[in-house]
């Protein structure tokens, strides 16, 4: 016979067994003891954080023969049965395979028949699921139940559940525990089952399971199967941190690492996207992101100091990895490709690398200074092992196309009189005009399509003082290109640190005169152009008719009036 599992051995049966939804039972419990529950509930929230057996509980509630302060008794015989999955009482329906219009509709069939309890109990799975037709064939149910009916709709993404169907429901949701919480519920685990676990797999289970009671227990059953002890792993704490970084021998140790451990490149692909997707919505929508709060500070941190286009652009760049990893004959060199591009992303001249740029130009993420120097940052270390990241000496040794900011070493009065020769600096670091003419492509490759079209075609002609000199083909793309003016302008300073002037002349030919084509030729020009004309040769011109009849020899014209 089979061992059960933790997380069933260990599930709920009463409210006050729940962990970390206090807010739930306050709310569950008051109903029963007043008796204003109601006839649906909705309950949404991550994976493993005791929907359903909330529900059961809630159904034990509603029918319990000795019921004592909102609690179950546990031991009458409606209670036993609804443990055992026995109970008539009550009926689990999983919406993700029974979704379809005739599943609701003998769900509605059964809602009218009688039951041995108080309550009838419907508990319907991953709700979300259900078809637009199912929806509707339950609407209906839901606006008018028998009294003796209770829906209780569980869900791990309530945005897809119709607005229609939200509103005739209670809607209480469900939280990720706090680790400290998830970590003394491990420890009475352990202590009730007897299992010989380390203290160092206890933290190492409690960080895999992110806040799931679920995922945790089933983290602490392979750890003990595996003999108490866990080896160690590598976290995606290191490839955030050499996208920070641009250290691609971090991220290329970290793969390394990651596969010696049995990791599949395309599931630990999907593990990195899901972690930047954290990312995103900590800088965008901080309430959605389900993620315990120390760790959501956590990857808040991380995702400040990468910066939102360099995020989004990593989720891009690994998403087409993910497609295309399918028909790769080595999906390892896949991974390792995309990560060496997103670590090193300064030698990259796309557009969406150069925005990346001067988002953190812009932000100053670059090189963090202040009167004093550097802000110092404490190295990375792993908390499962207590020693430094892998591969965090690479980058000294691997040069990178342009070089990244160095704290520096001189006062700030020393800082305006040397300006940096770094490709991206911080506003407040001075350029010289020989880098301002350098970094020029940079500036238009990061500007809207239409700006970037017209100043591509200019050339960088000279820049001193201040000015910049651009040679233009034509009197009318200069005219086009002063309604930008101002933007490129607003680029240039951000960039160079200075206010810098744009001047326009127009280009030279390649016969090393300038372009007449658009100015009006003087008087002198035109003697001297008829000066050099061939007189034609003397004789009468064809008329259009003669042309036609010798196209057409032997044809007779008719009548050449019309």
């Amino acid at each position: 016979m089979a061992t059960q599992s933790l997380y069933r051995r260990y599930r709920p049966r009463r409210f006050d067994e729940l962990k970390g939804q206090d807010h739930v039972v306050r709310a569950l419990r008051n109903a029963v003891i007043n008796n204003r529950e109601g006839q649906a509930y909705l309950f949404s929230g991550p994976r493993g954080t005791g929907k359903t057996s909330t529900a059961r509980i809630l159904a034990k509630v509603l029918n319990c023969e000795k019921l004592k302060d909102g609690e179950p008794c546990g031991k009458c015989g409606s209670c036993v049965s609804i443990d055992a999955g026995s109970s008539y009482d009550v009926l689990e329906l999983d919406a993700a395979s029974n979704n379809g219009v005739d599943n609701m509709r003998d769900l509605i069939e059964r809602a009218a028949l009688g039951n041995p309890g108080r309550h009838r109990v419907f508990i319907l799975d991953e709700v979300h699921m259900l078809s637009k037709p199912a929806e509707a064939a339950l609407l209906k149910t839901l606006e008018e139940p028998p009294d003796h009916v209770v829906f209780v709709l569980a869900t791990t993404d309530p945005q897809k559940v119709s607005e229609t169907i939200r509103s005739r429901t209670q809607h209480l949701q469900f939280h990720l525990l706090p680790l400290q919480e998830l970590k003394e519920h491990v420890r009475w685990v352990v202590a009730d089952a007897k299992l010989v676990v380390s203290e160092e797999a206890i933290d190492r289970v409690v960080q895999l399971g992110a806040g799931s009671v679920r995922d945790t227990l089933s983290a602490l059953e392979l750890v003990v199967a595996s003999g108490g002890d866990v080896e160690e792993q590598i976290s995606l704490d290191e490839f955030i941190e050499s996208f920070i970084d641009h250290d691609p021998g971090r991220a290329l140790a970290a793969v390394s690492a990651a596969v010696q451990f049995g990791a599949d490149p395309r599931a630990l692909t999907e593990d990195i996207v899901r972690y930047l997707r954290d990312a995103f919505l900590s800088l965008m929508a901080p309430e959605l992101v389900q993620l315990p709060k120390e760790r959501a500070e956590v990857v808040g941190d991380q995702a400040r100091r990468m910066g939102a286009a360099s995020v989004v652009r990593a989720i891009e760049i690994l998403g087409d990895v993910l497609i295309e990893i399918r028909h790769a004959p080595d999906a390892r060199l896949l991974v390792e490709v995309a990560l060496v591009k997103l670590t090193r992303q300064n030698s990259n001249t796309d557009v969406a690398a150069l925005m990346s740029r001067i988002e953190r130009l812009e932000s100053g993420a670059i090189a963090t200074r202040d009167a004093t120097g550097p802000i110092p940052r404490p190295p990375l270390v792993d908390p499962s092992t207590g020693r430094a990241k892998l591969g965090g000496r690479a980058s000294s040794a691997m040069p990178s196309a342009a070089p990244t900011a160095q704290p520096l070493k001189t006062s700030p009065s020393q800082v305006a009189e040397k300006p940096s020769t770094s490709a991206v600096e911080t506003s407040s670091t001075v350029m010289a005009d020989s880098e301002i003419k350098s970094h020029w492509p940079e500036v238009v490759a990061a500007q809207k399509p239409i700006i970037r079209a017209l100043y591509s075609a200019v050339n960088v002609k000279d820049c001193t003082d201040g000015v910049l000199t651009l040679a233009a083909p034509s009197e009318m793309h200069i005219s086009k290109s002063n309604e930008h003016l101002q933007t490129l302008l607003d680029s240039l300073k951000r960039v160079s640190g200075k206010k810098v002037e744009i001047k326009f002349v127009v280009a030279e030919s390649k016969r090393g005169k300038s372009d007449k084509s658009s100015a009006p030729l003087d008087d002198s020009e035109i003697i001297e152009d008829v000066s050099q004309t061939k007189k034609a040769p003397n004789g009468s011109h064809s008329s259009p008719i003669d042309e036609l009849a010798k196209a057409f020899p032997g044809s007779q014209i008719i009548d050449d009036k019309k």
